[in-house]
């Protein structure tokens, strides 16, 4: 892979966008790596946590503008309507694959975060952001819409209106702002040790409880109250008298941290 990096940290892994002298503008080539790491850490199942972050001096600046040119005189169509991930095409997998990760995964966002970049980091379970992080639905400056997942992702975040304002306006909000509207979880100035210290808090949890939360709140936002209880409840059973729940409650009687396998 050329355009993206896989690094693990124990049991917590980073995927890093590695096209910085483009400011990790994303072409086809990124698409698809990125895909494939979802894809592969989706089934690892001693992964705890993902970081994920872009080398350089952004995230992401958006899409590589000259790599889709040719599809504004071909037949667009071809690429794009196929459902190549179940529900979604490969441009909306990019941004879908990490729901799909069963363990929380955190963006690390600075410099500009735009367009293909914002949607991206939307697939995220948490975002945290440098101050100075600008963050752009960018795509109706070039006659588009959101077309990356951004239009199942962002209602799950933000009111419609805000929404709204983001995708008609196509104008850069700052990290204040995006925290008041959703689009940021958290701001870091200290951003990567930020990342990395909240994603080892988290691999510090029982893995098994982690995952099932993770399943339950993407269920959340998208079943009827009466299937999220029920869920509820089974995550629940399933949990109860297994060896992390005794391992997670040893533990805390002790008074140590817990040893998880």
């Amino acid at each position: 892979m050329t355009r993206v990096t896989l690094t693990m940290q124990g049991k917590i892994a980073h995927v890093q966008l590695n096209r910085p002298e483009k400011l990790n503008a994303v072409d086809m080539e990124m698409i698809d790596e990125v895909v494939a790491v979802g894809e592969l850490l989706s089934g690892q199942s001693d992964l705890r946590a993902v970081v994920l972050s872009g080398a350089g001096k952004a995230f992401s600046a958006g899409l590589d503008v000259a790599s889709f040119a040719s599809l504004a005189g071909g037949d667009a169509g071809k690429f794009i309507l196929p459902r190549t991930h179940g529900v979604a095409n490969r441009f909306q997998q990019f941004a879908l694959v990490w729901q799909q990760v069963p363990v929380p995964v955190i963006a690390a966002l600075h410099g500009p975060v735009f367009g293909a970049g914002l949607q991206l980091a939307l697939g995220a379970d948490i975002r945290l952001a440098h101050p100075h992080t600008r963050l752009a639905v960018m795509e109706m400056k070039w006659g588009l819409v959101p077309d990356m997942g951004g239009m199942v992702l962002m209602p799950k975040l933000m009111r419609a209106d805000v929404m709204a304002r983001l995708i008609y306006s196509a104008e850069p909000v700052l990290v204040e702002q995006a925290l008041a509207w959703g689009l940021v979880t958290e701001a870091a100035e200290e951003l990567m040790p930020r990342a990395f210290a909240l994603a080892e808090a988290i691999a510090a949890q029982s893995p098994s409880a982690v995952r099932a939360a993770k399943r339950l709140i993407g269920k959340a936002f998208e079943a009827p109250p009466a299937e999220v209880l029920a869920a509820e409840s089974r995550e629940q059973v399933a949990l109860i008298g297994k060896p992390d729940f005794h391992e997670a409650v040893a533990a805390n009687i002790a008074g140590r941290v817990p040893r998880f396998g």
